[in-house]
């Protein structure tokens, strides 16, 4: 076994499979975005579609090359111990080519089901920190507030430690990150600005001063990977790829996307605009293109390129795009013009 995680290369390129896709097109989606040369394909667990680790395993199987993560697994819900067999299963049967994202899950989400811990920082980190203990093959002996293993060793050598990374948002969250896992995944949108935050709540386990400073990237955890998503659509007319991602972003006008949009400089102006909205589609529809250009990965494929690029500078190790639009597969085929 090694202590080695993949992937270990910066700039990737990945995609979301779209939680609510067609079952049938499930698998030829996985392989066509093998086939397109993506690097990575996310795969997402929200309430109540699909099991991330089951997506998981179809979508290794069925391909040959592309690596898959998971993003994100609520911590609420499963033993850790049990996540870890999980991702150790995986990382058994296809050595090098599975992350596993963990966070804390929807918090409407966790309500509904009964999953809402008095402490969520304190539940990740405790869950993080057995299923990463486990993976790199050590006996777990811990009695805490949430998790607990008794002399708790899986029975698996791995040949490829899978990354444990954190799906999280807010600057305390990201602390945890920073202390606990071996990456972050955040969720759309991000933005060069938002990731100048994360990286220093991850980095030196603080807010960044007023929430808008650019971190040192010396400050970031040795190889700490942070895989950024992004609501994109790509069109020969960039007004066409706009119509396309705006009402995917009509969600980011609500309180849980806050930490998102404070480091912008157009936040103000962004949350009056929400506040004045009678609806969410309505927000959507009136935000100006040039704010549409900044939270999204959209336009002509030379301008969505140039914005991958600016994730990159800014930090990203994985920009992973969220289609959107119509046919799921059309809209991967599109994307692949990034590549």
């Amino acid at each position: 076994m090694t202590d080695q995680l993949e992937p270990t290369t910066r700039r990737r390129i990945g995609v979301m499979l779209p939680r609510d896709i067609a079952a049938q097109d499930f698998v030829p989606f996985a392989r066509a975005a093998d086939d397109a040369g993506f690097d990575d394909l996310w795969v997402v667990e929200d309430c109540f579609y699909r099991g991330g680790f089951s997506q998981a395993a179809v979508a290794l199987a069925a391909t040959t090359r592309i690596h898959v993560g998971i993003g994100i697994l609520p911590a609420a819900v499963r033993n850790a111990s049990f996540t870890a067999i999980e991702s150790a299963t995986l990382a058994e049967l296809f050595p090098g080519r599975v992350s596993v994202g963990i966070g804390h899950g929807m918090p409407a989400w966790m309500r509904q089901v009964g999953a809402w811990p008095a402490s969520i920082l304190n539940l990740l980190a405790e869950h993080l920190d057995v299923t990463r203990a486990l993976l790199r093959g050590e006996s777990v002996m811990v009695s805490g507030h949430y998790v607990n293993a008794d002399d708790v060793e899986l029975n698996a050598t791995l040949e490829r430690v899978p990354p444990v990374l954190a799906g999280v948002r807010g600057v305390k969250s990201l602390a945890v990150s920073g202390r606990h896992a071996d990456g972050t995944i955040l969720a759309e949108p991000v933005t060069p600005e938002y990731l100048a935050a994360a990286l220093a709540a991850i980095g030196v386990g603080r807010e960044a001063p007023d929430g808008r400073g650019f971190a040192e990237l010396e400050n970031l955890p040795v190889e700490h990977q942070v895989v950024a998503y992004n609501v994109a659509a790509v069109r020969d007319d960039a007004g066409a790829a706009r119509l396309l991602a705006r009402p995917a972003l009509e969600w980011i006008g609500e309180p849980d996307w806050l930490p998102h949009i404070v480091p912008l400089p157009f936040a103000d102006d962004f949350i009056a605009l929400r506040a004045a909205s009678r609806s969410r589609a309505e927000f959507a529809a009136a935000m100006p293109d040039e704010w549409i250009d900044q939270l999204a990965i959209v336009g002509t494929p030379e301008s969505a390129r140039r914005r991958i690029d600016e994730l990159h500078d800014a930090g990203a190790t994985s920009v992973v795009l969220i289609p959107v639009g119509g046919d799921p597969l059309v809209e991967l085929g599109s994307l692949a013009r990034l590549l």
